[in-house]
């Protein structure tokens, strides 16, 4: 097997000693250099052209965030960030992944708190081989594209990288955050969610989503005059202008499931913002995330969305419109209420295949929903995550089994290990994944 060089950036000698003999203890690694500075690291990726980079976020000269900007954009490699629990770390990573960072992981704790220096280790050795894996697919991929249109066999793009476009209209307050090496703060409200805060009308919504746009279907519940309804809910951190609807309490036919892992905040990102405010149903949605990240990552994504985005709270009633992000580290499921409404219940039960939360656990929660119609999606991720459960969903006579396909995927795992039981109704492009959802959800 063909050895993957690897560089190591980290302003802490000691750290750069640390991750670079984790990185070794791998036999199909090689260390081939590291870096201080962010300056030196954009420099030596040119240079020693490194299969994968791991990236430390805090550093003199250039930060990793800058640094992180100058690789994609003329040599892009995978990288891999190293971060901090602090919630300027989660901020400065989540950044990181919207600017086209792979992955993350915690630093170790002196204290244990992010995991033993052996637990991320291995979960870098394990992300590093999806990353380097999903860059060797996705050049495969365009030199069959290359040689299907001319017969030339592609060159690597990173030793012929031009400067990246502009980024889209969405990312460039993620490219001004790095610019000005901003350590904290959540980005500006989205386009849309902004001229709802001022009265006025929204822009137009894709055409996708304007064809599932339809009046909120009743339900039997509500044609026999029973009262259905529950308390407003705050989003995560209690600061978002969106407020539910008490009367869209357990009021819709249908509940959206998602699950994903490696590439999922950029991805939920893309999908999120494109569904519309009125969605008539609820979407809850795993990320494998650690702890405390899951709420700045629901605060984030609020603010790209028309949808109210917040990260679930034990027992709080179903809203449709809303999407709900599990916390990291814990199980998220969803339960009927004896009123006729449904709800989030969160538990702190054994990891599902080495996850909590689990995609397999929220999947399995919709089972005995049969009442209403059950849509689970799958989105890029390492491993087979939440496939079992999409399988028996769809024997169950779930309404959709949605899969990302493999041309958009960041890691195409998840997605093909429930492709390979054949329980999937529709692979479909990340870009056309919201419209799926709409069309779904409109009957």
């Amino acid at each position: 097997m063909t050895t993957k060089k690897i560089l190591v950036v980290d302003d802490s000698a000691f750290m750069r000693a640390i991750i670079s003999d984790l990185i070794s203890r791998e036999s199909t690694f090689e260390v081939v250099g590291t870096a201080r500075d962010g300056e030196e690291a954009v420099r030596k990726v040119k240079e020693l052209l490194p299969d994968a980079v791991t990236l430390d976020v805090e550093m003199p000269v250039q930060n990793g965030l800058q640094a992180l900007q100058q690789i994609m954009a003329q040599c892009p490699t995978p990288v891999i960030m190293l971060s901090s629990s602090t919630e300027d770390g989660r901020s400065e990573t989540l950044t990181a992944l919207e600017l086209g960072a792979i992955d993350f992981v915690c630093k170790p704790s002196p204290t244990g708190g992010a995991g033993t220096i052996e637990e991320v280790g291995q979960m870098l050795v394990d992300k590093l081989h999806a990353a380097i894996a999903s860059a060797e697919r996705r050049r495969q991929m365009e030199r069959l594209k290359l040689l299907i249109g001319s017969g030339d066999e592609s060159p690597d793009p990173r030793r012929t990288a031009k400067p990246a476009a502009s980024p889209p209209a969405q990312d460039q307050r993620s490219a001004e955050l790095a610019r000005r090496g901003r350590t904290s703060g959540t980005p500006p409200a989205a386009d849309g969610k902004q001229a709802r805060r001022r009265g006025e009308s929204p822009p137009p919504l894709p055409p996708a989503a304007a064809r599932g746009s339809r009046p909120r279907p009743v339900l039997p519940a509500e044609e026999s005059g029973r009262a259905v309804g529950g308390p407003s809910v705050r989003g995560a951190g209690g600061g978002s202008a969106k407020t539910a609807e008490p009367e869209r309490a357990g009021r819709f036919r249908h509940i959206v499931a998602i699950g994903t892992s490696t590439g999922g905040p950029r991805a939920l990102k893309t999908l999120l913002s494109a569904l519309p405010h009125h969605l008539p149903a609820p979407v809850l949605i795993v990320q494998h995330m650690p702890p405390n990240f899951t709420r700045s990552l629901a605060e984030r994504l609020d603010s790209y969305s028309e949808l109210k985005v917040k990260e679930a709270e034990d027992g709080e009633v179903l809203m449709s419109g809303t999407a709900y992000i599990a916390p990291g580290g814990l199980h998220m499921t969803a339960v009927a209420r004896p009123d006729g409404t449904y709800a989030i219940a969160l538990n702190r039960t054994d990891p599902v295949s080495g996850h909590r939360p689990s995609v397999d656990r929220l999947f399995e929660s919709l089972l005995p929903l049969r009442q209403l119609k059950r849509h689970a999606v799958i989105l890029t991720g390492m491993g087979s995550d939440g496939a079992k459960m999409m399988q028996r969903l769809a024997e169950d006579g779930a309404a959709s089994a949605f899969a990302e396909s493999e041309e958009s995927c960041v890691v195409f795992g998840m997605p093909r290990a429930a492709i390979e039981l054949g329980c999937v109704s529709q692979v479909i492009p990340l870009q056309d994944m919201a419209g799926a959802i709409i069309t779904a959800t409109s009957g």
